[in-house]
C-alpha cells in the first residue's frame, strides 16, 4: 500500500476514534471539571489522545513491513509509546502516584534506547561527542523530560495537537533536505496525520481533551523520532530541538522559576507563558495559532539551515531560543497569576 494512502487513512481513523472516545468519556462521566488551576470554563470530556496513540501505532508495523523503517525502530516506538499511553490512560481514569509514573517513564525510555541501540553522537560547535553510557543516560533524561513537558504544555485547546503537527511537518521537511530518505520523512508525517485527525475535535473551542495518555505518548514518540533522526544524521537532533523550541523553552523556564521559589513542581498550576497569554487575550485560539506561526515561520527556517549544514547546531539553537526566552519573560512564565 502506498504511503500516500496510509497517511489519510491514519488521519481518518484518528478522527473517527476521537469521536468514539468522546462518546465513551461522556458515558463514563470522564470529564475535566474546571477548577482554580484550569484554563477552561466548562466540563469537557478527556482521553481523546487515545485516538492518536491507536492510529499511529497501527501504522508502525506497516512502516517496518514495508521496509521504510527498521523493525528495531518499530519496536522502540511500539513498546515505549504503548507503555506511556497505558500509564497515562490509567492515570486519566484514577490516580497513579508521581513516583510510579516517573518509574514507568524511565522504563519506557530504557526500552526505546535498547531497541535503538543506544544514544546518537552529539555534534556541538564542530566537535563530535561519541555515544556511550553517559550519552545514554542523558538521552534517557531527555526522553523523560520531553514526555513530561508535553504533559505540562497541554493546557489550552488545540495547543498540543498544533505543536505536534508543526514539529512533525518541519521534521519531515528537514529530514528530506538532509537526504535521510523515507525513514526520516514518513514516521513524523504519519504522526502529524494522527494529530490532525484528533485536532478536528480539539481545536478551540475543544469538544474533547487529549488527556495524559495522548500527551505523554506524543512527548516520548517525538523524542524517539528525534533520536532516530540523529542516528542517521547527528545534526538533525539540533533541528528537532529547534522545532520543539516553543514547548521546551516555556516548560523548562517555568519549571526553573517554580523550583527557585520552592514550589511543588508536580502540582497543577497556571503559570506557563501560554497560559498567561491565553488569560490576557481571553481566548485560546490566538495563542494556539501563534504557536503554529512560530513553529513554521521562525523555527522551521533555522532548523532547515542547521539540517543542511549551513549553521552549527548549537548556534542555531541559541538563535532560535533567544526570542522565545524573551517572550517567556515578558509573559511572566513561572510567575503566579495576579
Amino acid at each position: 500500500m502506498s504511503a500516500w494512502l496510509v497517511l489519510p487513512a491514519v488521519a481518518a481513523l484518528a478522527w473517527w476514534l476521537t469521536g468514539a472516545m468522546r462518546r465513551y468519556a461522556l458515558a463514563r462521566r470522564l470529564l475535566d471539571i474546571p477548577n482554580a488551576r484550569s484554563s477552561h470554563t466548562t466540563p469537557t470530556p478527556r482521553g481523546g489522545g487515545v485516538a492518536i496513540v491507536t492510529s499511529f501505532l497501527l501504522a508502525v508495523p506497516w512502516l517496518a513491513a514495508s521496509g521504510i523503517v527498521h523493525w528495531r525502530s518499530a519496536w522502540a516506538l511500539l513498546g515505549a509509546g504503548a507503555g506511556c499511553a497505558l500509564l497515562g490512560f490509567l492515570d486519566d481514569h484514577g490516580h497513579i502516584a508521581a513516583r510510579w509514573r516517573l518509574l514507568g517513564h524511565f522504563a519506557a525510555a530504557g526500552w526505546a534506547l535498547y531497541w535503538l541501540g543506544g544514544a546518537p553522537p552529539l555534534t556541538l560547535f564542530g566537535h563530535t561527542l561519541a555515544a556511550g553510557w553517559l550519552a545514554a543516560g542523558l538521552a534517557a533524561l531527555y526522553l523523560v523530560w520531553l514526555l513530561n513537558l508535553y504533559n505540562f504544555m497541554d493546557g489550552i485547546d488545540g495547543i498540543a495537537g498544533v505543536e505536534a503537527i508543526g514539529v512533525c511537518l518541519g521534521a519531515a521537511g528537514v529530514s528530506l533536505l538532509a537526504g535521510c530518505g523515507p525513514a526520516g520523512v514518513w514516521p513524523p508525517l504519519l504522526l502529524a496525520g494522527a494529530a490532525a485527525g484528533f485536532l478536528v475535535w480539539n481545536f478551540p473551542p475543544a469538544r474533547i481533551f487529549m488527556g495524559d495518555a495522548g500527551s505523554g505518548f506524543l512527548g516520548i514518540t517525538l523524542g524517539i523520532l528525534s533520536l532516530q533522526a540523529a542516528l542517521a544524521q547527528p545534526r538533525l537532533l539540533w533541528s528537532w530541538l529547534i522545532l520543539l523550541g516553543v514547548f521546551v523553552v516555556d516548560a523548562t523556564f517555568t519549571l526553573l522559576r517554580r523550583l527557585l521559589r520552592g514550589e511543588r513542581v508536580y502540582e497543577a498550576h497556571r503559570s506557563h507563558a501560554y497560559q498567561h497569554a491565553a488569560r490576557r487575550l481571553g481566548r485560546h485560539r490566538p495563542v494556539t495559532l501563534a504557536v503554529a506561526a512560530i513553529d513554521l515561520g521562525w523555527l522551521l527556517p533555522i532548523a532547515a539551515w542547521v539540517a543542511t549544514g549551513g549553521l552549527d547546531g548549537g548556534v542555531g539553537l541559541l538563535v532560535a531560543y533567544a526570542p522565545l526566552l524573551a517572550l517567556a519573560v515578558w509573559l511572566r512564565a513561572g510567575q503566579p497569576e495576579t
